[in-house]
């Protein structure tokens, strides 16, 4: 409602005075204020806050008067009354010299200003203004209260008297009571009261309610009252009062007009509200303003009795001040909206406790934008700091400022879903945000009826996620400064209106009005200023599509209108619809395309609203539906808070029938003084038929007598939207009724269109409570809207003891902030409650897709279960079993229960589980429902409500489910959690780790960047085969984890469990998820590969595994060209030219290629291209003797390349990329200036082409690698082969040769090897001719290994220098050359295999070229 913004300001006085202020007044228009001093008066102007006059009384005349007390305005702000404590009422004329101001605008030159402007000086510069006091009057008592009525001025009087004294004419019209012979009742129908009874009672304080025509009191000995005058007459024997009969501490009283409440300050420190029973006439209780020990513990009971209580301009909010100090806000039923007793308020930032302003007077400025308080601190060392000149300070007078919302003072915004709040010179909006994105439904007129979403400019269906967010969003407000030429003469802002999709806003001041677009992010202003200037609005504005509708009075004219302005054209009345209204419009409302306005003669007139498209710019016209006169209920017309016109109906029987009815203008909401009043059409009469009829016809159904819905009513909100889906809280009405909370008037529909039960009723009110002022609803998303306070300490700033009374070290700095709070809970909640579960389950299932929704159902759970299992008397008919059952009808029950069971306390779990089922059998209910986590939940639940045993058993489950579904990081934390219950821990449950974990990602991210090397030569690998750990696991916790304590027996317990499943996946053939679960659980892999070489290591099946690895792998299988089919490798000899070129200078080409894959990433970036080639040039003389072939060799590099960089699987990050490139596109005509001559033919670049197309993905590749290193180190020859075969790459098949024939291998593996590579041979021969080329290049191999397999003697006979051994090493360069992409970017793992075969190269490099030309060579790549 209103909320506190920024620090508050201090006057500074301009004159000298050593006297502190004692009293402030505003006058009824709220323009000026009259601050009191002992024996000063002053007149000031509110905005700006300049002193415009001073009375200053002489010496003579002030002792006997003595000190000023108290001052009265009187209603026309021409007179002001001042009391004295000697008895004495001094009376002041306030004459306004005509056209003297004492400030006036200068305005630069060229400036838009003119001077003819009407009222243009009143409003923009203090007025000059006199004081002159006319008269005296004695009243021979001290005076305790004043109070203007009307044309009158009643004082009351110590001596028990109440003097009614007219402003005009004083002397004649004094007449005098005697408390003592007003009779006294508890209500008006006791047949003659009793007197007060005793002498010296009098009013200590009091104050006038026009709206009950009497006047509230307090006597002094703490009695409250109401005093009202039976006839006209005002005389002792005509006035009669009303006691309260609960309170006996009174001590001030404030009333509020609007709503005819009584607020009584108590001395006890809380504030009792009454109203009158309008049919007895007693004194009735409505609600209680106190602080809580809840909220405030330190300073309940400590504020002192209440000083003073102030009711808002608009009636709204009261604020209340004790006498030990500190401001509260409350709302006008008693919600709470601030409280300067706690939080920054009370407190500095390093903890100090700071003293609370102590206030002794306060006033509301004008439209409540302003608090003007007399501060009683500072005012006390006043004479302290008058010698350090210090008189700015010094002045006591503070201004807090607020902003409110807007529903305050329009109550037609009800029906939007924005939050609107207006400050006096700025608007705050919560859909700023998305204003941002246009889109082509703004400039349609969208039309009421569509019954798609509008909220936001988006022009989505149903449940526009995006806009929700936009509502949601974040904290801060979109704010739009008002326009200042507007504000300048129009100040203040009285009402604010949005449009429904929250693009637009429209303000109206003191005259005329302006309107904002959010998206051009301009303002409207009057062209003409004096049509702005002769409109004033008096019932509000609205928007209808692009339509501003407002009623207003027209001064030339003095006529009411009721007028309809176009967004899109200019503002002028020219392009206005106006029509004439009979009466003062008092409020004004838009339900579809009907305006409601409510009259100052009570009557409710209901206008047709219809667009016209004539001309350029389309227009609205206006047309009466009817009238209804409320004159019989309405005692007064000034009550009326707001009016509604709802499609709201009792019998929702028919809505089920007839759809179609629902979304008509059904029922009247009236809020009268908080009295919720529905006047709903009548249809018992003789019904006409729609068909013949104009559809108008039926519009004109009479309204049934008004039926009162709720007590207490802040707001109403209801909205004329449909959705089938969601009807329960589109068709509901939602209310807020103050401290009580919200309320929802819920419709009950029968369930599948079945008849409804007689005595079910049609609706039922549910009250609940919400932590927020509510100022929206979004209907569909069960959500409400609001703001709160927040505060900023900025005190740490000033730190001098100078600074100590600033004002921003006195006070936090205030700011707004959005929020939002979920109901849906509540309400699902109070349905149960009343055995409604079957219209919970409904509504519920409505609202089941909200994101929210689990949360929903854990909220209710958790608050059920905190009342009931806290409670300390037994509950008879206890919540909890029903909400649980409910909740088992969605599938989130078992994520809502432990979710609520791990934020509720340990004691309160039998509780629950004794409703909710054993926590056992839930977590057997996950595992079959695969949801892993909710069951890892679940398992600390066990671990504190069970035996150890019992836990490990479940965990050692949910272990083994999660192996096998992969889930890694579950199976660390079940690691360590089967750890901690075996090292006894089993207190409490195991904590997340904080270290990072790898990434799952389907590889062996992990591992990608650590060296692999395999550059040990082939001895080197001979002579460490008996495999002590040379590959390092990676070294993070999880290794030493494995490392510690491994005696223990529950790290036994755990291993045997992952060889278990280590051993299921090679059996399987899972060698992805083997690497995966290796490296992501810190699995020794090498080590139990080792053991396991015997028996799960083995390959059973040569040909099965290589299918499973290219499946899981997503390997290609490799395919043989078309043109090589027609001529299969006669001979064994290639006859394409680049073939021939690339054999002949293999030695220097396998140089080369391994200087281009890994020296690029390592040799420094300065080196140019061909200054690397040279370096080469000088290796390779030492490794090859085929010099004259040397410039043939570099053919081959750089044409791998040219195809390499097309492969975008190739490149292994963007350097390697960029390199490479220019490497060939800026120097390669240097290199050899013969390269253009060579030409390629169709059929040699579908080989590349096919080539290329054989490759798997780079990630594959470079996890086989890392797979074919773990199994070379751990002795799985088998494994090494299958893989090698994929890779296609023979250098593998030769190191797993070599190893072979150089140590003590069991026969059972070399026999092994064989079979498998004849049955894969065979396999190839009928399902897959495209190994067959590969084969028969690693066939000399396979020739060997049958020589072993049949001869078994020792390894020394089969020495590596081998004539027949050299095609195989000189020939896998070939084999690089086709694989170099996956070297390129993994330039580790390949160092080794290729420094692996250079190194059996030096050896071969003796023999004869021609050796090349013969034997079976795989000739694809060119």
């Amino acid at each position: 409602m209103y909320f506190l913004s920024g620090w508050p300001k201090r006057l500074s006085c301009p004159l000298e005075s050593l006297e502190r202020p004692l009293h402030i007044q505003t006058d009824p228009q709220r323009a000026f204020f009259a601050v009191l001093f002992p024996s000063q008066l002053s007149i000031w102007y509110c905005r700006p806050s300049v002193l415009i006059v001073s009375y200053k009384e002489l010496t003579k005349a002030a002792s006997q008067f003595g000190p000023y007390k108290q001052a009265e305005w009187r209603p026309d702000s021409t007179m002001i009354a001042v009391s004295t404590a000697n008895g004495y009422i001094l009376f002041f004329e306030i004459p306004s010299a005509r056209d003297k101001y004492l400030y006036e605008p200068i305005y630069p030159k060229g400036s838009p200003h003119l001077k003819g402007t009407p009222h243009y000086k009143e409003e923009q510069c203090a007025p000059s203004l006199n004081l002159e006091m006319k008269k005296v009057l004695d009243l021979q008592a001290s005076i305790t209260s004043l109070q203007s009525m009307l044309e009158d001025l009643l004082v009351a009087t110590a001596d028990g008297f109440l003097h009614l004294i007219h402003w005009d004419g004083m002397t004649n019209g004094r007449k005098a009571i005697n408390l003592c012979t007003v009779p006294f009742s508890v209500d008006l129908q006791s047949s003659r009261g009793s007197l007060l009874g005793f002498e010296d009672v009098y009013i200590r304080d009091m104050e006038y309610c026009a709206t009950l025509d009497g006047f509230a009191v307090v006597f002094n000995d703490g009695r409250v009252g109401f005093i009202t005058p039976m006839s006209s007459r005002f005389t002792a024997e005509q006035l009669h009062g009303v006691w309260a009969q609960d309170v006996v501490d009174g001590t001030c009283v404030a009333v509020n007009n609007k709503y005819r409440l009584m607020a009584f300050g108590c001395a006890n420190g809380s504030v009792q509200v009454y109203t009158i029973d309008t049919t007895t006439g007693a004194m009735q209780f409505s609600h209680k303003l106190e602080l809580t020990p809840k909220q405030y513990p330190d300073i309940w009971n400590k504020t002192g009795p209440v000083k003073l209580i102030r009711w808002s301009p608009d009636s709204c909010v009261v604020m209340v001040t004790w006498e030990c100090g500190g401001l509260s806000l409350w709302s006008v039923f008693g919600a709470q909206l601030i409280c300067t007793l706690g939080g920054d308020f009370a407190y500095q930032s390093d903890g100090a406790k700071k003293d609370p302003l102590k206030i002794c007077s306060m006033t509301w400025g004008s439209e409540g934008y302003h608090l003007w308080v007399i501060d009683g601190n500072s005012s006390s060392n006043m004479k302290s700091e008058r010698n350090s000149n210090n008189e700015a300070q010094s002045f006591g007078i503070l201004q807090f400022q607020f902003i409110k919302s807007a529903l305050t003072v329009n109550p037609c915004m009800s029906n939007q879903e924005q939050v609107l709040l207006q400050g006096e010179d700025r608007l705050y909006l919560n859909c700023g945000d998305a204003a941002q994105t246009q889109s082509p439904r703004n400039t349609l007129a969208h039309s009421e009826h569509s019954h798609s979403r509008e909220r936001g400019p988006f022009s989505g269906g149903s449940l526009d996620s995006q806009g929700l967010s936009t509502l949601l969003g974040h904290r801060h407000w979109h704010v739009v400064q008002i326009h200042s030429t507007y504000l300048e003469s129009n100040w203040p802002i009285r009402f604010s209106a949005i449009d429904k999709l929250g693009q637009n806003v429209a303000v109206v001041g003191k005259f005329g009005f302006a309107h904002y677009s959010l998206l051009t992010k301009k303002w409207k202003l009057f062209g003409n200023i004096t049509q702005e200037q002769t409109m004033m609005v008096t019932g509000g504005l609205a928007w209808w599509n692009d339509f501003i509708v407002l009623a207003c009075y027209n001064l030339n004219d003095h006529q009411e209108e009721l007028r309809i302005y176009l967004r899109t054209s200019n503002l002028d009345n020219a392009f206005a619809h106006i029509t004439k209204v009979q009466a003062n419009t008092l409020l004004l409302s838009v339900f579809r395309d009907i305006v409601i306005l409510f009259r100052a003669d009570c009557s409710i007139c209901l206008y047709s609203i219809e667009r016209r498209s004539e001309g350029l710019n389309p227009t609205a016209s206006i047309q009466i539906l009817q009238e209804v006169s409320m004159s019989r209920y309405i005692p007064h017309p000034f009550l009326v808070v707001s009016v509604t016109l709802t499609s709201v109906r009792t019998e929702t029987g028919i809505t089920l029938k007839m759809p179609q009815q629902a979304c008509e203008a059904e029922s009247i909401m009236l809020n009268l003084a908080g009295q919720l009043i529905m006047l709903q059409r009548d249809r018992s009469g003789p019904q006409i038929r729609d068909k013949d009829n104009n559809p108008n016809q039926r519009k004109h159904l009479p309204f049934c007598a008004p039926v009162v819905l709720a007590q207490s009513v802040e707001n109403v909100w209801t909205t004329c939207r449909i959705n089938k889906q969601k009807r329960h809280l589109l068709e509901a009405l939602w209310l807020s009724c103050g401290g009580a909370g919200m309320k929802v008037w819920l419709p009950l529909f029968p369930r599948d269109h079945r008849k409804p039960h007689s005595f079910l009723s049609r609706r039922i009110m549910l009250p609940f409570h919400i932590n927020i002022y509510p100022l929206a609803v979004l209907f569909e998303d069960a959500l409400v809207l609001g703001a709160v306070n927040d505060t900023v300490l900025y005190d740490c700033l000033y730190t001098q003891t100078s600074a100590r009374e600033h004002l921003e070290v006195l006070f936090p700095f205030s700011i707004v902030e959005r929020t939002s709070q979920i109901y849906l809970h509540h309400i699902l909640r109070q349905l149960l409650v009343r055995n409604l579960g079957e219209q919970a389950l409904l509504l519920a299932h409505s609202c089941a897709t909200l994101p929210y929704f689990p949360h929903v159902l854990e909220l209710m759970l958790h608050e059920v279960l905190e009342e009931e299992a806290t409670s300390r008397e037994p509950i008879p008919d206890p919540l909890l079993p029903t909400v649980a059952k409910f909740i088992t009808e969605f599938p989130l029950f078992l994520q809502t229960v432990v979710h609520c069971a791990r934020k509720t306390e340990y004691a309160l779990w039998n509780y629950l589980f004794a409703a909710v089922g054993n926590p056992k059998d839930l977590f057997e209910e996950c595992l079959m429902a695969q949801d892993l986590d909710t069951a890892a939940s679940y398992l600390i639940i066990l671990q504190n409500m069970e035996v150890p045993a019992v836990s490990r058993q479940h965990a050692t489950l949910l272990f083994n489910t999660a192996l096998e579904q992969g889930k890694w990081d579950l199976c660390r934390h079940m690691i360590r959690f089967l750890k901690a219950i075996g090292s006894g821990e089993t207190e409490t449950p195991p904590a997340t780790p904080t270290t990072q974990e790898p990434s799952s990602s389907g590889g062996f991210e992990f591992f990608r960047h650590r060296s692999i090397s395999l550059s040990q030569s082939a001895e080197n690998l001979h002579s460490k085969f008996n495999l002590t750990k040379t590959l390092s696991m990676p070294s993070g916790p999880s290794v030493k984890r494995w490392s510690k304590d491994s005696d223990c027996a529950e790290n036994m317990y755990i291993d045997m469990m992952l060889w278990r499943h280590a051993r299921r996946l090679l059996e399987e053939i899972k060698l992805k998820d083997l690497g995966c679960f290796a490296a992501q659980l810190g699995f020794e892999l090498i080590g139990w590969l080792c053991k396991e070489r015997a028996r799960a290591a083995r390959v059973e099946d040569f040909v099965c595994a290589l299918k499973k690895l290219h499946n899981d792998f997503l390997w290609p299988f490799p395919v043989i060209p078309a043109s090589s089919i027609n001529s299969p490798f006669k001979n064994g000899k290639c006859k394409t030219a680049v073939g021939e070129q690339l054999l002949k200078s293999q030695s220097a080409d396998t140089f080369v290629n391994m200087e281009m894959d890994t020296g690029i990433s390592t040799t420094p970036r300065s080196r140019s291209w061909l200054g690397t080639i040279s370096s080469s040039q000088r290796e390779m003389d030492t490794v090859s003797s085929h010099g004259p072939h040397m410039q043939d060799a570099f053919l081959s590099p750089l044409l791998s390349k040219v195809f390499l960089i097309g492969d975008e699987c190739s490149i292994g990050s963007a350097t390697d990329l960029t390199e490479t490139s220019s490497m060939v596109d800026g120097d390669w005509t240097i290199v050899d200036e013969n390269f253009s001559s060579l030409s390629l033919t169709q059929s040699e670049l579908e080989q590349l082409s096919l080539e290329l197309a054989s490759k798997g993905p780079h990630k594959s590749q470079v996890q086989l690698r890392y797979l074919l290193h773990i199994f070379m180190e751990a002795g799985c020859l088998d494994w090494c082969v299958v893989i090698g075969l994929i890779l296609r790459e023979s250098s593998v098949i030769n190191q797993v040769f070599s190893i072979m024939q150089s140590s003590d291998i069991d026969g059972e593996i070399c026999q092994n090897i064989k079979t498998g590579l004849d049955a894969v041979d065979k396999w190839a021969s009928t399902d897959c001719p495209g190994y067959k080329p590969f084969l028969s290049i690693i066939k000399p191999q396979i020739q060997k290994l049958n020589e072993i397999v049949e001869e078994q003697v020792q390894p020394e006979a089969f020495q590596p220098v081998n004539p027949s051994k050299v095609p195989e090493q000189a020939n896998p360069r070939a084999e690089e050359n086709r694989t170099s992409s996956s070297h390129g970017t993994n330039p580790q793992s390949d160092a080794g295999s290729s420094n692996a075969s250079r190194h059996e190269e030096d050896k071969a490099k003796t023999e004869d070229e021609d050796s090349f030309q013969e034997g079976s060579y795989d000739c694809v790549v060119s």
